[in-house]
């Protein structure tokens, strides 16, 4: 019902082709979740809604440049999403079409890889002839920008990639490489924004969760509860856990930045909503009903609406609540998806 609903919104139509300059000159759309209201503000308003003793809790995964495009003997081109390493530096998981056990391709640097079969989540693994795979796609590979970006900028005469995408397609807070998408929510901050809220008062937490495919993977056509989330790797250090806790402790709010954020906190969180340190394979999925025990409000960009970050938005602020704020955003023209509009959902 929920993938009906939002769907006919016609969201697509506004997917932004590239992101704002500067930064914190994003729309943001302000919702109150008790009573509904909303507020159109631009994201450096962020100062008037957060007070002395609010956490930000920021995930510090970076993008690296997973994209590899190579050859095979037959001399066609090839496409290779990198995903993750496996259990031997040469061996990875990847995303692919048109593959078969047994294909070799050709890299750049004369570097090889054959297709060794399919893992249980449907990816190929891949042999590379070298163990610096990472190496190779930071040399020769490109940005894993989503496709409805490229998309966009296709249909107004742009190249799908440009040298921008390098540091726009990566938040001011990456420290960690091993995403192939970005914690999009994090996009709108600047040094100097996030200084005034410093200034203010408000602490500011780092997680790291390596965003894979899966937080993209449309969510299952009979609905969320037959929806199986692939795992990604979530860490949470003690430091943090020590600042978020002690933040609610004083009375502060915990506000996750983005959907990412949100999952790392909600799978290390007690049932008293205490953020426990670790590392572990987070499989989440959050959709309502769901009751949330750490976020006390969440930093959020417009979602495709078959999307399960769109599904962990309706369950924090409510279906109806959320419907209406984005029914208001295509009026408004809101701009949408990775490099769109922001929300502040109180």
């Amino acid at each position: 019902m929920l993938l009906q609903k939002f769907s006919a919104l016609g969201c697509e139509k506004l997917v932004a082709a590239n992101p704002a300059e500067p930064r914190d000159s994003s729309r943001l759309l302000v919702l109150d979740r008790k009573t509904g209201a909303l507020e159109h503000r631009v994201f450096r308003d962020l100062t008037d809604y957060l007070k002395k003793g609010d956490c930000i809790v920021v995930n510090d995964t970076k993008v690296f440049p997973a994209k590899l495009n190579g050859k095979k003997a037959t001399g066609g081109k090839f496409e290779l999403l990198l995903v993750r390493q496996e259990d031997q530096p040469h061996r990875w998981s990847a995303l692919c079409r048109e593959c078969h056990e047994g294909l070799s391709v050709v890299f750049a640097g004369g570097v090889t890889a054959a297709a060794e079969g399919k893992n249980a989540a449907g990816e190929w693994i891949f042999v590379f002839s070298t163990p610096h795979v990472l190496a190779l796609a930071e040399r020769s590979g490109s940005m894993p920008l989503p496709h409805y970006i490229e998309k966009a900028r296709r249909l107004s005469g742009q190249t799908a990639q440009n040298e921008g995408d390098k540091s726009r397609y990566q938040t001011v807070f990456a420290r960690e490489n091993g995403s192939i998408a970005a914690p999009t929510a994090g996009f709108h901050f600047t040094p100097e924004l996030i200084g005034k809220l410093k200034a203010g008062g408000v602490v500011f937490a780092p997680v790291t969760l390596h965003v894979g495919w899966g937080t993209f993977r449309p969510v299952h056509k009979d609905g969320p509860e037959h929806h199986k989330m692939l795992p990604e790797y979530a860490q949470v250090s003690a430091e943090t856990a020590r600042t978020i806790n002690a933040a609610r402790k004083a009375g502060g709010r915990v506000i996750p930045v983005g959907t990412t954020c949100t999952r790392t906190l909600e799978s290390f969180a007690a049932p008293n909503g205490a953020v426990e340190s670790g590392g572990k394979w987070a499989d989440i999925f959050i959709y309502p009903p769901y009751r949330f025990r750490a976020a006390d409000a969440i930093i959020t960009n417009f979602h495709i609406p078959s999307s399960t970050p769109l599904f962990m938005a309706a369950a924090f602020a409510g279906v109806e609540n959320l419907y209406r704020a984005y029914e208001e955003a295509v009026r408004l023209k809101y701009r949408f998806y990775s490099y769109g509009d922001a929300m502040l959902l109180l």
